[in-house]
């Protein structure tokens, strides 16, 4: 099958997932719950549920287990994206080519929303029904995604991004600062989802571990270069909001053709990371590729 049809059937399945896992919009408190369905409902890439689903299939893992992993890792990605919009934070007004939550709905909601997308991840993941196969690594699966979201994660990337504003990091800080606030919460939907094929062979793990890290910098990367390049109808989002944040980005560091040239490298290394594997991995590389060489 091809990349892009596994795709739009990932898409398909975990935005019926999203649907079916959020409060009706119309229980009370109806703001909040029309505030959470905005946030998650709202199209996306869905790298990291995708991510999931093509690792739990490469290894042959059940695809209902992955559900869990899916979920769980795009409801922590939509909180992440309503609390980084606010004015505390990037100060953004568009998100996806819509209003940003907090101007659609109002701050102390967006805060809310977010806070309650949150939680409502590991609860999908503690409740989820697992095979047999998968239900003894919940607990680890759990722990993972607790230390891809928190301060040595998700949480910590953003706290380093925003100590940064206005000032211009090394190609060494900006890479840790990434691999905190975007690459973790990747590496955990990879490392999840193959948990739920059973515990993985340690050099098995290694080896998605590696693909995951290199991929996760390598989308980061491309962000930046679409910050320059994109434009803002086709990006969801404005285009320049790196510069005019005054942002350390690889552009800026390395020129447009050495962050080009970073992105090819990146991806790469997470093609040598897969001919590791046992397995068939076409689509996991195609799917480096994508990132890498995606337009929005």
């Amino acid at each position: 099958m091809a990349l892009s049809d596994v795709m739009d059937q990932g898409r398909t399945r975990i935005d019926a997932l999203l649907a079916g896992s959020l409060p009706a919009a119309g229980v009370e408190p109806v703001r909040l719950h029309q505030a959470m369905h905005y946030a998650s409902l709202n199209g996306g890439k869905r790298v990291r549920p995708l991510l999931a689903y093509l690792t739990g299939r490469t290894l042959g893992a059940d695809e209902a287990d992955i559900d869990a992993v899916a979920l769980s890792v795009e409801l922590i990605h939509a909180y992440s994206l309503v609390h980084d919009d606010l004015p505390a934070m990037d100060d953004d007004d568009l998100r996806r080519g819509r209003p940003t939550c907090h101007i659609a709905f109002d701050e102390a909601t967006a805060i809310l929303a977010g806070d309650a997308l949150h939680t409502l991840a590991f609860s999908v993941l503690c409740r989820h029904p697992l095979s047999a196969t998968a239900a003894p690594q919940r607990l680890d699966m759990l722990q993972l995604l607790t230390e891809a979201s928190g301060s040595l994660g998700m949480g910590g990337g953003q706290a380093i991004d925003l100590e940064a504003s206005g000032k211009q990091l090394q190609l060494d800080d900006l890479a840790t600062m990434h691999r905190m606030k975007t690459g973790a919460l990747i590496r955990a939907s990879v490392q999840m989802s193959a948990l739920c094929h059973g515990q993985p062979d340690p050099a098995i793990e290694s080896a998605l571990t590696e693909y995951a890290d290199a991929i996760g910098l390598a989308f980061q990367v491309k962000d930046d270069i679409l910050d320059v390049e994109g434009d803002t109808d086709t990006l969801g989002k404005p285009q320049g909001s790196d510069l005019a944040n005054e942002k350390s980005t690889y552009p800026a560091l390395l020129g447009l053709d050495g962050a080009k040239a970073k992105a090819e490298e990146l991806l790469a290394q997470s093609l040598h990371a897969l001919a590791k594997l046992p397995y068939n991995t076409r689509l996991l590389a195609e799917f480096a590729a994508y990132v890498v060489r995606r337009d929005y």
